[in-house]
């Protein structure tokens, strides 16, 4: 597979681009001299976005983009060709997370968190891999997990959330070996972030109506105290990266043709993923 050096007029996709991280990396795709189609399901979000981008000068579209909608991920996909006439880069970025004990979880909950996590990034494949296969040039495919892709659990009231993540992992690998084997022209590359100063602990309020439960469904049972205590624990050992700051260690990691991309090199991150790892390896033989 060929690595991507040059990004400026190529046409990046960013899907969560509203804030966060995919904010940062649509600001970056932009100082690149890319043309930039940023999709989130806020509409305020955006307009705060679409500002960004007017004062860069940047060439971009806004599109209001429910991610576990199919229908929603096809028109991004028209909408981008319509106008762009192609897609380089794909990050499916678009993450949410709900803090509950697994067994509290209802049925909602988790349709929602793996619809917009999952199914987002398996939607974004299933729409512009044909795209890009098409085209017949070099592209590169972001999907973002997390560094709880890669430990023992999503440590408390994470469950869905490293489900998820742990999914994306796998997927990206298998894709690694599928475009490696057929010598395709677009690559893939995993993120997997520690903690970044995001706004997804505020995703609750982005969830959509359909995968809403009613008062007598919900249970508070985790205290905000309990939800954080892990990133409490590590701050000083692993603080919280900003977001521009992942953008450049993702351009970065492009270029080089990295597979996975870690944000943070620290020993605690280290030990976390060499924890589970040897649990792993230690299970062998007995």
């Amino acid at each position: 597979m060929v690595s991507m050096k040059e990004f400026k007029e190529k046409v990046a996709v960013i899907t969560g681009a509203g804030s966060g991280i995919g904010l940062s990396i649509a600001e970056r795709c932009a100082f690149e001299g890319m043309n930039v189609v940023l999709a989130d399901i806020d509409q305020r979000f955006l307009r705060r976005a679409k500002r960004k981008m007017e004062k860069l000068g940047a060439s971009f579209l806004t599109i209001q983009t429910d991610v576990s909608k199919l229908s929603d991920m096809q028109i991004l996909a028209e909408k981008t060709i319509e106008h762009f006439e192609a897609v380089h880069l794909l990050f499916n970025n678009a993450g949410v997370s709900n803090p509950k004990y697994f067994w509290n979880y209802t049925l909602n909950d988790w349709k929602w968190q793996i619809g917009v996590n999952l199914w987002g990034v398996i939607y974004g494949l299933h729409v512009f891999v044909p795209i890009m296969r098409k085209q017949d040039t070099e592209c590169h495919i972001i999907n973002t997990a997390s560094i709880e892709g890669l430990l023992s659990g999503s440590g408390p009231g994470g469950a869905i959330y490293g489900l998820t993540k742990h999914a994306i992992v796998s997927l990206s690998e298998s894709m690694r070996i599928e475009l490696t084997q057929t010598k395709s022209k677009i690559n893939v590359s995993v993120l997997c972030p520690g903690w970044v100063s995001s706004k997804i602990f505020f995703s609750e309020a982005h969830r959509q109506e359909e995968y809403r439960d009613s008062d007598d469904e919900t249970f508070d049972d985790l205290k905000i105290e309990d939800s954080t205590a892990k990133f409490k624990a590590i701050k000083d050992v692993s603080p919280p990266m900003a977001c521009e700051d992942v953008a450049e260690i993702v351009f970065k990691a492009i270029r080089r043709k990295k597979f996975y991309i870690m944000t943070h090199s620290d020993q605690l991150l280290k030990a976390g993923v060499e924890l589970r790892m040897g649990e792993i390896l230690r299970a062998f033989g007995k």
